[in-house]
């Protein structure tokens, strides 16, 4: 008696191609997996833009640290500014995830800046 599915989707590896034999199971809670979606979505997009906007404070730290020297107001001023990012950046982050933002989390920011100036004047 001939199969409908074709003789190849029945070898062994290959169960990556559609089985109509067991079909897709359906959801059972469509509001718990819009929660799950929307819990992956918050991570990505605080990933997203707490690593863009701590590249933005690297950046600020090495233009600290590779300004010629004799402009030691100027480097200072770049690491305090990295620093004021690094606490804007970890307060994006707990933004999208609804915390509160002003918590002591914020002084990571201080981080950055003492960083950036122990390589500048080290």
């Amino acid at each position: 008696m001939p199969s409908s599915v074709p003789a190849r989707r029945t070898e062994k590896g290959r169960g990556h191609l559609l089985d109509l034999n067991a079909p897709r199971q359906v959801i059972q809670d469509p509001e718990k997996d819009a929660r799950d979606l929307a819990r992956v979505q918050r991570w990505v997009m605080s990933t997203l833009a707490v690593t863009t906007v701590l590249h933005l404070v690297v950046g600020l730290v090495v233009a600290a640290v590779t300004l010629d020297g004799g402009r030691e107001s100027s480097q200072v001023g770049l690491n305090v500014i990295a620093g004021i990012f690094g606490a804007i950046a970890v307060a994006i982050g707990r933004a999208i995830h609804g915390r509160r933002i002003l918590s002591p989390w914020l002084l990571l920011g201080v981080v950055p800046t003492a960083i950036g100036l122990w390589l500048t004047f080290r």
